[in-house]
């Protein structure tokens, strides 16, 4: 490329116009300023979407979600119906109209063509799940037909020009309507979790995977998560109220005990993920049968409170066994740690593994043939009574706020207090100077220990307290399912909580955060509940999504930044190579750019 600069030795210039190079064609300023064809295409084939999900897509009800009605969405059809909308919205707020550019801060070509993928795999799903379930494709009615051909036109999206871009700081807002977008922005998130947990048969939960894994990324490519989060972090104890907040709502919604079993669970598991996330995430320790401590918590609870099974003679207010159930697994985590975190590696990994397999062994041999008669072997230990806290019995229904609450609505607000005590636990150790000692020794022993860290003892209270929140977590457990077993506590199973479940909630959650390992445990209970129809080809899918997720977000669902950074340090060195420099050219005698005279 040859630069036409100024000879600033030669008294005179010739009164040149300025070359044309110097500044853009007429043609391609307006083509830049017009707007884009293809994202019309796309907001037009959102807009068919929705009107085609208002079209009965087969005649009979015989399909689950009757999708027989014309004028009324049903089913499988209320999510092509917000995909549809999604993508429009999108579509147009790419095209610059007014009201609608925050949806798009960084960027709306990839955000649009995930929507596209996500409404494309939800609505082909359904059509033909209708065809294979009821026979052929003569049991679709024109809306079927007009809703698959549809969604094929925001495929356009994948021609559009790439447009990503680093957001731009947003417009200062008052503090009124931050609090308020974060109200909202949970609102919506418990909303979606909710509808997950409560769809009633397994076509739904697919289409729902579907759409909301495609939805999610396409919002984060938009940049709108990351503003929300960014709002979020800006006004944390109100995220926290709020989040809080829309969780302690979800009992006062349900009617029946069916869904409020499964949220339940799914806090019970995410709470111990989050101890686990301790070891693994913030100290980098390996823990292969952390499941087991979990069984510690549990199995003490269930001695010390009274059940008729118990081989002792007591009955504690379930405060002291908590902390009793505590301890033990405190003591467990140390006396398990003080001799094997000399280890590293795989070599902790395989020890670690070995003490789950020998607690499961022991707790089964202890039946009074085999060995002494404390946890009655095989039979576990049944018959724990319900909880009664100042009392308050858990195993009776209440009303509170007008709503009656059964008894697993109980445990779920009880649980929920647990994980906040857990969350807090977590986050202050992590701030703390313990908690840098952590993650300087995850990121480099050797150089921890030359500054001065004594990794072995920081390793050990690592354990230590990851151990006892794993127990806190297992008194509840107890008193929940009435029961405990050896079979609750292995290494592998279809069924959580279990060591390999809590591991991959943590990595693919993203280890280090709180969000994360709570998301992870969320979805990785979830989605193998949901899945229990396929039998045998349960594993198999749930290994194949969780090889899908890890090949495209290696770094987890919501990592840190130091971990982000890592798995993308290749392509933003790419982008900085790449990208070329867009300032206007330097001034030859100043040595400034002319934009910036």
């Amino acid at each position: 490329m040859i630069a036409m600069t100024t000879d600033l030795t030669t008294p005179e210039t010739p009164d040149t116009p300025e070359t044309p190079a110097a500044s853009p064609t007429p043609a391609k300023t307006d083509a830049a300023k017009a707007p884009g064809l293809l994202h019309w295409i796309v907001a037009a084939g959102g807009l068919v979407t929705v009107a085609s999900t208002f079209l009965a897509w087969t005649y009979t009800s015989e399909f689950p979600g009757d999708l027989t009605v014309t004028g009324y969405p049903g089913g499988l059809q209320v999510l092509t119906l917000v995909g549809g909308l999604l993508l429009t919205l999108f579509a147009l707020s790419g095209l610059g109209v007014k009201g609608l550019r925050w949806l798009t801060p960084a960027g709306s070509s990839k955000a649009l063509q995930f929507l596209a993928l996500g409404v494309l795999g939800t609505t082909w799903y359904t059509v033909i799940a209708i065809a294979a379930q009821l026979g052929g494709l003569a049991h679709l009615e024109p809306g079927g037909f007009i809703a698959a051909v549809a969604t094929l036109v925001p495929l356009a999206a994948f021609a559009l020009k790439d447009d990503s871009r680093k957001p731009a700081k947003p417009k200062e807002i008052p503090s009124w309507a931050e609090i308020l977008l974060i109200v909202v922005a949970f609102a919506i998130g418990m909303y979606a979790v909710t509808y997950g947990i409560s769809t009633e048969y397994p076509e739904l939960f697919i289409g729902y995977l579907l759409l909301v894994g495609f939805g999610a990324a396409g919002l984060n490519k938009a940049g709108l998560i990351g503003r929300v989060s960014a709002i979020a972090s800006k006004n944390k104890q109100i995220a926290a109220v709020a989040a809080f907040a829309a969780a302690a709502v979800f009992p006062f919604t349900q009617t029946t005990d069916t869904f409020t079993v499964i949220a339940v669970q799914i806090l019970i598991f995410a709470t111990v993920a989050l101890g686990l996330n301790v070891v693994v995430g913030l100290a980098g320790l390996l823990d292969l049968g952390y499941v087991a401590f979990l069984g510690v918590g549990a199995y003490t609870a269930a001695l010390v409170s009274g059940s008729t099974a118990s081989a002792l003679d007591i009955e504690l207010p379930f405060w002291a066994a908590m902390i009793i159930g505590a301890l033990a697994s405190l003591i467990f985590g140390v006396i398990i740690g003080a001799p094997t975190l000399r280890l590293h590696g795989d070599y902790l990994a395989i020890v670690t593994l070995g003490f789950g397999e020998i607690f499961r062994i022991t707790v089964n041999n202890m039946d009074g043939d085999n060995g002494p008669q404390i946890t009655n072997g095989p039979n576990g230990i049944p018959n724990i009574p319900a909880l009664n806290i100042f009392g308050y019995d858990f195993g009776e229904t209440h009303t509170i706020l007008g709503v009656e609450l059964g008894s697993y609505a109980n445990y779920y607000l009880l649980m929920l207090l647990v994980m906040v005590l857990v969350v807090l636990v977590f986050s202050r150790a992590q701030d703390s100077r313990i908690g840098r000692a952590w993650v300087a020794i995850r990121e480099d022993e050797t150089a921890a220990t030359a500054m001065g860290i004594n990794g072995f003892r920081v390793k050990l209270i690592a354990f230590a307290l990851g151990a006892t929140l794993a127990g806190v977590a297992g008194t509840v457990q107890a008193h929940f399912q009435g029961t405990v077993l050896p079979e609750m506590y292995v290494f592998a199973g279809p069924v959580a909580p279990n060591s390999a479940f809590l591991l991959a909630a943590v990595i693919l959650g993203g280890m280090g955060t709180i969000r994360g390992p709570l998301l992870g445990a969320a979805l990785l209970f979830l989605i193998p509940e949901k899945l229990a129809f396929l039998k045998d080809f349960q594993l198999l899918a749930f290994g194949l999504a969780l090889i899908l997720l890890m090949r495209f977000r290696p770094e987890g669902l919501i990592p840190n930044r130091r971990a982000q950074l890592e798995y993308h340090e290749h392509e933003e060195s790419a982008d900085k190579i790449d990208v070329p420099d867009q300032r206007p050219p330097a001034d030859p005698i100043v040595g400034t750019s002319k934009a910036g005279a």
